[in-house]
């Protein structure tokens, strides 16, 4: 384990960061994901629900480890400058969903659309995080809880129309789609509840502390875990709160609990996250003292997460124009877009099965392996220099 840092976080911030690529190569690759969507359960199979499902836990969980490691940061900095480090990581973060994240999406220089999603998300929690951190521990946890847990009460309230006020209006809660001029622009990652889930891993953070017990942490983690399952299964199956969507009864048991799992991603609904921190409890508390090769392998992609996820955009784009080529559309021009979106005519015969999207996206994986750990290496032993703290700025993300 590498000075100063917490294994199963990194083991954690890893796998995450290794199934998100999953989701994304599904997107581009699989026949089906550009005619249906593989959480409906009236077109879905089981094998492809879980496909989409299981990435959903991503980015909640990517965006809580963001605060628990700003909270361990606090070894080496007093608050005034983790302050002034989470507001210059955050603008980073949001210039790099702007521009280098959304060409790596589009591969348009002229910039058609821009996505406000993930990124630009984990940057304004930053910014956010950096004034909540002079409070007090226990009021950081308490504005956490009441954010998650009462945001889904704003869910009625929506803003029609391509105005300022509505855009403004998506950023905050209510995911949308909107043109301006001719630039189109699509609000995926609202803020709230988002905003909240970072701060309350700063509060997750105390847990880590130098002095903390690691069996009381376990135990700790444990109790969160069965806390937030046991309010994920009494909460969705009363149908009333937490998710915009209710659950129905299906063509069979199988696809009824599908349907019960299915919690609204855009914005992140209470049950959604409670069903993905939830998880990720778990998933701390059983590898707290989990060590071996594997878990060496996955730390690595842990480590340096932001420089992953970039490199990983562009490189399963530009699969996806070589795999255009070797289809029967054989038209690599659709990944430039210059449309919105595009109709499914346009995508017709592209393609592939989803166990070719599963051998590509482990290909991937192990390709970026070689590239991350040669980074992080690079990383440990250039920490000192000006121009290389400059360009970890745009290459990492926190901790």
């Amino acid at each position: 384990m590498i000075k100063n840092r917490i294994t199963a976080i990194d083991f954690l911030r890893g796998t995450i960061m290794i199934i998100m690529a999953l989701d994304h190569v599904r997107d581009y690759l699989y026949s089906g994901s550009f005619f249906y969507d593989p959480l409906d359960p009236t077109q879905t199979s089981g094998i492809l629900f879980f496909t989409r499902w299981i990435t959903h836990f991503c980015a909640p969980v990517f965006m809580m480890l963001a605060g628990t490691s700003a909270y361990l940061m606090q070894q080496n900095k007093d608050k005034k400058e983790l302050s002034l480090f989470l507001v210059k990581r955050g603008l980073w973060l949001v210039f790099l969903e702007m521009v280098l994240v959304n060409f790596g999406w589009n591969f348009n220089i002229t910039f058609p659309m821009f996505f406000f999603i993930t990124i630009w998300a984990l940057g304004v929690s930053m910014i956010v995080l950096a004034g909540l951190i002079h409070l007090r521990i226990k009021l950081i946890l308490w504005i956490c809880i009441i954010i998650i847990v009462g945001h889904n009460l704003l869910d009625p309230i929506h803003v029609p129309g391509n105005s300022l006020s509505a855009f403004g209006w998506a950023l905050l809660h209510d995911p949308q789609f909107f043109t301006w001029q001719d630039r189109s622009f699509l609000v995926g990652y609202p803020i709230v509840p988002l905003v909240a889930v970072m701060p309350l891993g700063y509060c997750l953070g105390a847990l880590y502390s130098v002095n903390y017990d690691p069996h009381k942490r376990q135990r700790s983690l444990l109790i969160l875990a069965c806390v937030a399952v046991d309010f994920f299964v009494v909460l969705r199956y009363a149908n009333v709160y937490g998710d915009p969507v209710k659950w129905s009864v299906q063509k069979d048991a199988f696809f009824t609990f599908l349907s019960f799992l299915n919690g609204s991603k855009y914005p992140l609904s209470l049950l959604y996250l409670s069903m993905a921190l939830s998880t990720a409890f778990l998933f701390l508390s059983c590898t707290d003292k989990l060590k071996g090769a594997f878990v060496n392998v996955v730390s690595v992609f842990g480590r340096v997460p932001m420089f992953y996820y970039l490199i990983h955009i562009y490189v399963i784009h530009v699969v996806a124009i070589i795999a255009s080529l070797l289809s029967p559309h054989q038209d690599w021009e659709m990944w430039i877009l210059s449309q919105p979106i595009w109709s499914t005519s346009d995508l017709k015969g592209y393609g592939f099965s989803l166990p070719v999207a599963y051998l590509v996206w482990i290909g991937i994986v192990i390709a970026l392996y070689p590239l991350c750990k040669r980074y992080d290496a690079y990383k440990q032993t250039h920490k000192g220099k000006w121009w290389f703290k400059l360009f970890v700025r745009i290459a990492t993300s926190c901790y």
